[in-house]
């Protein structure tokens, strides 16, 4: 089991240490949550975009009440980008709780900092830029988290934040409104451990949630979970290297929400174990070779033209984001 510990968030909430990440193939999400509350799972992470909340709504049938009250469960979603105005936000909130067939959110996300034109469904192609997503250019970050504002004022949402945004963007939100976001969902990893980040949200009060956390195949590279160091503190503590992994995590500060479908690693995923500093070192310093972030949404098909993060790779993108 895990080590059972929440992490209070500046809105007086508390997050649990270990969720279940949703975003996998379809059709296979109702039994991997319901799987994931019956052995222990309070904290469940969703998006519209992953297209399976209505599975999880189902899910959640079958363990309400029976498993756990509503209250016992901290359940985020996002919003997408074809939804970041006014009017498709709410909306997209309200068929949001309808799938999954609850009255409030625990948490809402922005998913990312940059907003799609609304109409065409969740990812619109450029009616004349062939191999791109069409961009709405005009509706800013601020103008979303004010409507994010709003949704947590009707009493559906509990907390709001984040996801994928840097510190030029939460600080934006901040400057702009009074309101810091109660959550940042990133790509965070060994490889990825994005430590001014991490250092500017504990000093304004924004708890890192991390996703990928094992990090990924997505660029066809070798596995974190096949590291050397890591197997090799895995074997020493007689853990999973997944579980060596999310302790690294936790050691860090962050909520981490490993995604499996799998019975048996939903379950092992789940058993925590903590990391010396020692290990903690040793597992931190494998970016010594060269960071890697995973989710570029600049090499999407099709394509968002537009730098999020500064990468090396994005610096050809035609568009920045707007942020006021």
């Amino acid at each position: 089991m895990s080590f059972g510990k929440v992490i209070q968030l500046n809105t007086g909430a508390t997050i649990p240490e270990i969720g279940l990440g949703t975003y996998t193939d379809q059709n296979k999400v109702e039994s991997a949550v319901e799987i994931a509350v019956r052995n222990g799972y309070r904290h469940l992470d969703l998006a519209m975009v992953y297209q399976n909340q209505h599975e999880v709504g189902r899910a959640l049938k079958k363990v309400i009440p029976s498993v756990v009250t509503r209250e016992q469960l901290f359940v985020t979603s996002k919003l997408w980008n074809c939804s970041h105005q006014q009017g498709p936000a709410e909306a997209e909130l309200d068929e949001t709780l309808k799938q999954l067939g609850l009255t409030y959110l625990d948490l809402y996300l922005v998913h990312w900092p940059v907003a799609f034109e609304p109409g065409n469904g969740l990812k619109p192609l450029h009616p004349t830029k062939e191999g791109q997503t069409h961009l709405d250019l005009k509706t800013s970050l601020v103008d979303t988290w004010r409507t994010m504002i709003k949704l947590k004022e009707s009493g559906k949402v509990k907390s709001i934040g984040v996801s994928n945004f840097t510190i030029e963007h939460i600080q934006g939100l901040i400057d702009a409104t009074g309101v810091t976001p109660a959550v940042n969902q990133i790509e965070a990893h060994p490889l990825l451990p994005q430590d001014d980040l991490v250092a500017y949200c504990k000093q304004v009060g924004v708890h890192i949630t991390a996703y990928s956390p094992l990090g990924n195949n997505r660029l066809g590279k070798p596995m974190l979970t096949e590291h050397v160091v890591v197997k090799e503190v895995a074997e020493k503590l007689g853990a999973t290297p997944a579980q060596v992994l999310l302790a690294w995590g936790v050691y860090r500060g962050y909520s981490v929400i490993p995604k499996s479908v799998q019975e048996g690693r939903i379950i092992s995923n789940f058993k925590q174990v903590a990391l010396s500093e020692e290990d903690y070192n040793r597992v931190t310093a494998i970016k010594v070779g060269g960071s890697e972030r995973f989710n570029i949404p600049f090499r999407y098909i099709p394509k968002w033209d537009i730098n999020l993060f500064d990468e090396e790779l994005e610096k050809t993108a035609t568009h920045r984001v707007n942020i006021v």
